[in-house]
């Protein structure tokens, strides 16, 4: 009979875990057993500091491996690590629309945020965001998530996105030299980045209002920069 190793939590005295733990191995196994659920990852991470640290480096990555293995392949290559930390953001990202407040990105609309079980993200689609001289970027967006009949505005749809190497992206460079501001106070639900106003400095095409119907259906995009 194997005997499982137990490991005490010493960062701090009032951890529940004072009784000590199962070892990062064992945890693995049960998790992947239970195909990274994410609601399970996010119960660990609220037990104390070890098991949130754990699950943003290990759980959380295992978690967007499995989900959408060929895009974060795509993410993580050309020697590309800025992925690294961001884990617990990028499966935010997959699996929750953020929603939004009054008083923020649409004044008018408060409409709360919830799991999403399953949405397709299309580096095809993420074209459609960009202007011409912007398309050798690589942006995945998710499909819409329609959030029908609020108030005078219609409908409303939320996509999530995520930026290839952002830090060198055509995007990036033309967001300064049109003098893009950061929103004052909004940062991405994601990651807690700064905002910046692709519709302040104009770079929102045509064709991304073409892709999705109608002048009446009002868009809002959270977009991750890796």
């Amino acid at each position: 009979m194997t005997i499982m190793k137990f490991h005490r939590c010493i960062h701090s005295t009032s951890c529940v875990c004072t009784k000590g733990h199962l070892s990062e191995e064992v945890i693995f196994l049960i998790l992947q057993h239970m195909n990274w659920n994410p609601k399970v990852i996010a119960s660990l991470s609220c037990v104390c500091k070890w098991f949130d640290d754990l699950a943003k480096r290990l759980f959380w990555k295992e978690f967007c491996r499995t989900r959408a293995p060929k895009m974060m392949l795509d993410l993580q290559s050309s020697g590309s690590h800025s992925v690294d930390g961001n884990w617990r953001a990028l499966g935010k990202l997959l699996i929750i629309c953020s929603g939004c407040t009054k008083g923020g990105l649409f004044n008018n609309y408060e409409i709360p945020g919830h799991f999403v079980y399953k949405t397709r993200f299309s580096r095809t689609s993420g074209k459609s965001f960009l202007l011409p001289q912007c398309r050798s970027d690589v942006l995945y967006v998710s499909d819409p998530c329609e959030h029908l009949d609020q108030g005078d505005e219609g409908d409303v749809g939320f996509f999530r996105g995520v930026f290839k190497s952002f830090a060198s992206s055509n995007v990036r460079r033309m967001l300064i030299k049109r003098g893009a501001k950061f929103h004052p106070t909004e940062t991405c639900p994601y990651c807690k980045a700064k905002l910046w106003s692709m519709q302040q400095a104009k770079m929102i095409p045509q064709s991304a209002s073409c892709s999705y119907g109608t002048p009446d259906f009002l868009l809002q995009r959270h977009m991750m920069s890796l």
